[in-house]
């Protein structure tokens, strides 16, 4: 029985500069609210709650997964595991090392009801 394939935590740098060359795609596990709340700029909304890894794109690009601070997205990452999609990186520290490395999201500013592109 072979070991389970190693989970890549990937640092926001490397994460944002696969996003630019459109090597990846970023899915945010975090629940609808919370990616309404704030999320990063083309990232697809996949909530743990109904997470299904089957239902995954399957394009040409490699999927890289994400939540608020690496703790949903590693759930989500096992969960890929038992059902044999080939997944295995996530955002290291989640949208949290996201903002905290200064960069761009986008946010919903609930007094004004805009949405703020903060980049």
């Amino acid at each position: 029985m072979s070991a389970p394939p190693k989970t890549r935590d990937l640092a926001p740098s490397d994460v944002q500069a696969m996003l630019h060359r459109d090597e990846i795609v970023l899915i945010d596990v975090r629940e609808p609210a919370e990616y309404a709340a704030e999320r990063i700029h083309g990232a697809l909304n996949f909530p743990l709650s109904t997470f299904d890894p089957q239902a995954l794109p399957s394009g040409g690009e490699a999927v890289v997964l994400q939540c608020g601070t690496g703790k949903r997205s590693g759930m989500a990452l096992e969960r890929c595991r038992e059902a044999g999609v080939p997944v295995d990186a996530h955002l290291a520290g989640g949208i949290t090392a996201w903002a905290n490395a200064g960069l761009p999201t986008v946010r919903f500013d609930p007094a004004t009801g805009a949405i703020v592109d903060r980049g």
